[in-house]
């Protein structure tokens, strides 16, 4: 058994399109609309047969209102593995992207987290070689 999708509840799809493309570099894997539902979800270019991220709609009262609760409390939705937390930050920082932490160091990884325009906190992880998963 493997993850083969997730789910990131987002406040416009449209423009989580152009920030998970044009800022971040993922991939579209599909775009499709059905009777009004649009299935979105993009990829890593590193592994472009990987884990597809859902772009969802909130629609979900729920949904909506869990993600504005861990946005507001700067608590992330999701984490990217990176392999150089410092030098994304400073390439999406001129790029324009909000953080709401810098680089921090956690004895087993360095991390920070960022806004991405629709709704959600997103945390970049660089994992310490000897504990690393991946």
């Amino acid at each position: 058994m493997r993850i083969i999708q997730t789910t990131l509840y987002v406040d416009d799809q449209d423009r989580a399109l152009e920030f998970y493309t044009e800022k971040l570099g993922f991939i579209v894997k599909a775009d499709v609309d059905s009777d009004g539902y649009r299935w979105l979800t993009v990829v890593s270019p590193e592994d472009k047969d990987g884990v597809e991220l859902i772009l969802e709609l909130d629609t979900n009262p729920v949904a909506k209102a869990f993600q504005r609760q861990m946005y507001e409390q700067e608590y992330p939705a999701i984490m990217f593995g990176v392999e150089n937390v410092q030098e994304e930050y400073e390439r999406l920082s001129k790029d324009g992207v909000r953080f709401v932490q810098e680089p921090l160091n956690i004895d087993v990884a360095t991390i920070a987290s960022f806004a991405d325009t629709v709704g959600n906190i997103i945390q970049i992880v660089e994992q310490d070689k000897k504990f690393r998963v991946r």
